[in-house]
């Protein structure tokens, strides 16, 4: 289960754009050292990717006839971010903005560039816990630069199609590829539903059979994590429809059309996870109800039995008054005869039970 709210309250009364990580009480030099940074350039005859080895990001010489993508992965502290945002012109702010690990999907026009804020959520499939990861992309002209503080094999996927030159990617601009890291994004929501389906499934087949405590505990974890999950995507679908909307050079015309179809399957997405909240909401009255019945099974079964046991308590409480002039104690068949009676006595109500449905 993730945490729910993850706030920087470093920055409190601090000034506008003061750089503070939320975790920088916990860094080490090494956790600093993990911090990776890629530059690829390329086009459609042209591709070159180097790795920076430090952690200063050089001065770089953007070339117009290339697109470059400047890709971030790690901790990066704020002295590092601050350089990047120098080499970039970027405001403090948007900078403030990639170290809030809280920050809600956004986008923020700055005029010559955009700044897309969205969540990449991963799905621990051995704890079956949800992990949600800040992402940070910046589009301007002829080039787009991702932030991304855990080493996440998913925008990869990018990198090998443009390594190999597959579908239209070097062929398009810098808007196209941060179209790309949308979609791929979104894209891996579905998978994240596909996991949230399955586990509900199982909890609704748990619950038809035997539920336990241990059920009730997983329901309400379901439905935090969904909650969560809807707390991710939906503010995506105000994002897209921004971008859409937006006269820009940086956008492209024929960029749009991709756009409207990450907003069609954020759509998608939004609903599947308005429906599975409603399962789960389903799935706690179900719990209840099925606690209820087996309580009121359990009861019944109880009454009965305590049904059966008056008459035959009553004929025990009658002889044991041990009255001088009760005829039956003196009888020598006595005792047989009154242990005959009850047992007639519950055998006639167990068949009575049976015949009215009771049992």
């Amino acid at each position: 289960m993730v945490k729910f709210f993850k706030i920087n309250l470093k920055t409190f009364a601090k000034p506008p754009g003061t750089l503070i990580h939320v975790d920088e009480d916990h860094e080490t030099t090494q956790e600093l050292e993990e911090l990776k940074i890629k530059i690829v350039n390329y086009n459609e005859e042209r591709f070159e990717e180097k790795d920076l080895e430090d952690l200063q990001l050089k001065k770089l010489d953007l070339d117009k006839s290339l697109v470059t993508w400047v890709k971030i992965d790690g901790k990066f502290d704020p002295n590092n971010l601050m350089n990047i945002g120098v080499q970039f012109d970027l405001h403090p702010l948007l900078l403030e903005d990639i170290l809030d690990p809280g920050q809600r999907p956004k986008m923020d026009d700055y005029g010559n560039y955009f700044s897309i804020n969205l969540k990449m959520i991963d799905f621990n499939p051995e704890k079956k816990e949800v992990s949600i990861e800040p992402v940070s992309i910046i589009l301007g002209e002829n080039y787009v630069l991702s932030f991304q503080e855990k080493q996440n094999e998913l925008f990869n996927t990018i990198l090998t199609r443009i390594r190999t030159s597959k579908g239209r990617i070097r062929k398009r601009g810098g808007d196209y590829l941060a179209y790309a890291l949308m979609d791929i994004i979104v894209d891996n929501y579905f998978f994240i539903l596909e996991n949230f389906a399955e586990k509900i499934e199982d909890l609704e087949t748990e619950l038809v059979m035997k539920p336990t405590r241990e059920t009730l505990q997983e329901i309400h974890t379901l439905k935090r994590d969904l909650i969560i999950l809807r707390k991710s995507i939906w503010p995506l679908r105000e994002v897209l429809s921004s971008l859409q909307r937006r006269e820009s050079q940086l956008i492209k015309d024929e960029t749009i059309f991709f756009l409207r179809d990450i907003y069609d399957h954020t759509i998608q997405i939004i609903d599947t996870v308005e429906s599975f909240r409603d399962m789960v909401s389903g799935m706690l009255d179900i719990y209840l109800s099925s606690i209820s019945n087996r309580m009121n099974e359990i009861m019944k079964v109880l009454t009965i039995v305590a049904t059966i046991f008056i008459p035959l308590t009553f004929i025990v409480g009658l002889y044991g008054m041990n009255f001088h002039f009760m005829p039956e104690l003196g009888w020598i068949w006595g005792y047989p005869i009154i242990i005959i009676i009850m047992l007639i006595v519950s055998l006639v109500m167990v068949i009575y039970f049976k015949r009215k449905n009771w049992l």
